[in-house]
Formats: C-alpha cells, structure tokens, sequence
C-alpha cells in the first residue's frame, strides 16, 4: 500500500492511478474506500495544473460504450440509479458519483482514469 501525499510529479501520478485501480472496488466508507476517495482528490488537482486531458470526456465514453454494446438508458440504470438520474448525468446535469464510477468500470469496463476525470461541460452536483 502507497502512502498518500501529493502528487507532484509523473511518476507520483502514475503510482496513485496504479494504487486507484487496485482499490477501486472498496466499499465506501471503510478505510479502503477513504483511501480511495482521497486519491481520486489528489489525482483530479494533479490533472487539472498538469496535464491537458487527452482521455475522452467521461460522458463521451459512456455514450461510446452505450453505442458499442447496444445499451439503452434503461441500461444504465442498475450502474447510476433512477431514469431520471440516469437522463441528469447523461445530459451532464449531475456528476458521476464514487458508487457509479464503480459500478460503470466494473459493468461496463471504462477505465477509472477516465470515469474520474472531470466532465468538459458539466454542471455541479
């Protein structure tokens, strides 16, 4: 297990990705998945001052593996909740939340890097 501290160069970043993807299945609110929360923070600050964001948008990528796998947005509903929720984040309404960034990587195999990056047009929580 890493240390948390922030990050500050490259290979900081790459280590807390690595260390996300490890621990991206645990349960909130148990030491794991404070651990987790708290590496998403650092790596999104470190994101936002250093790098200009060549993954796809998070939206964009599930609308793209919406289309790859032909899944409706009834679909979605067991990874972000209600219809309604679904239509709020997909209209970029709502951020996607920690349990739907999980559910999303694990169900529909979208990398967390690119699930917890900011959306380019989204509104706020």
């Amino acid at each position: 297990m890493m240390d948390i501290h922030p990050i500050k160069t490259e290979r900081d970043y790459d280590a807390a990705l690595a260390e996300v993807e490890r621990i991206m299945d645990a349960e909130p609110d148990t030491p794991e998945g404070d651990r987790l929360d708290v590496l998403a923070t650092l790596i999104e600050a470190y994101e936002a001052k250093h790098h200009v964001i060549d993954l796809p948008d998070p939206i964009e990528a599930i609308k793209f593996r919406m289309e790859q796998m032909g899944l409706s947005r009834k679909e979605l509903e067991p990874y972000i909740g209600s219809r309604a929720r679904v239509a709020e984040v997909l209209n970029r309404k709502r951020q996607l939340s920690l349990g739907m960034i999980r559910r999303l990587r694990k169900g529909l195999d979208i990398p967390a890097e690119v699930l917890i990056q900011p959306s380019c047009h989204g509104g706020g929580a």
